[in-house]
């Protein structure tokens, strides 16, 4: 189990830092210039990277104390994490906060929670992740009742996602 752990937190590093260099190298290739000179794509495209980035590092750090690599081992720090990341619309974030919902790791244990944001997750992951979601939202659904799963699925209909904090600060 320790080497899975190590292994995935290894991958999703790697994929992290190709993800980080991919994004500022794309930053130099804008084409439409405004009054000032600047690049509007590239600064659209700056905004939008650096808020993904925010959850998936919020949503990275999450895992680390979740398992306790590199972190004490606390689970109400991970479930923070997870819900700051969740509701910027982070997909592993939203995965990592419906397991924990499941499992009733660091929050009581809500069925109902944890298929919106295993819901929600499978909506907004990369085609490679959605059936992984997606069965693991089925299994969450199993334990459920009819109504349980109307009000998850009402849950995920009305969520929209929060920006971070950071950009929310008044200049």
């Amino acid at each position: 189990m320790g080497k899975a752990v190590k292994l995935f937190t290894a991958a999703l590093a790697l994929w992290f830092s190709a993800a980080l260099c991919a994004n500022s190298a794309g930053l130099s290739e804008g084409r439409t210039k405004n009054g000032r000179g600047y690049d509007v794509a590239s600064v659209r495209g700056a905004r939008l990277s650096a808020r993904q980035r925010s959850a998936r590092a919020d949503a990275l750090l999450g895992f680390k104390y979740e398992h306790g690599l590199g972190v004490p081992q606390s689970f109400d720090v991970a479930v923070d994490l997870y819900v700051r990341a969740a509701e910027q619309g982070d997909p592993t974030g939203q995965y990592l906060l419906g397991l924990m919902y499941d499992k009733g790791l660091g929050v009581w244990q809500d069925e109902v929670l944890a298929h919106k944001w295993l819901n929600l997750a499978a909506a907004h992951a990369p085609a490679r992740n959605r059936e992984h979601y997606l069965k693991l939202r089925e299994a969450v659904a199993s334990k459920m009742t009819p109504a349980q799963i109307y009000a998850a699925q009402l849950l995920a209909v009305q969520w929209t996602p929060k920006p971070p904090q950071w950009l929310m600060r008044a200049p």
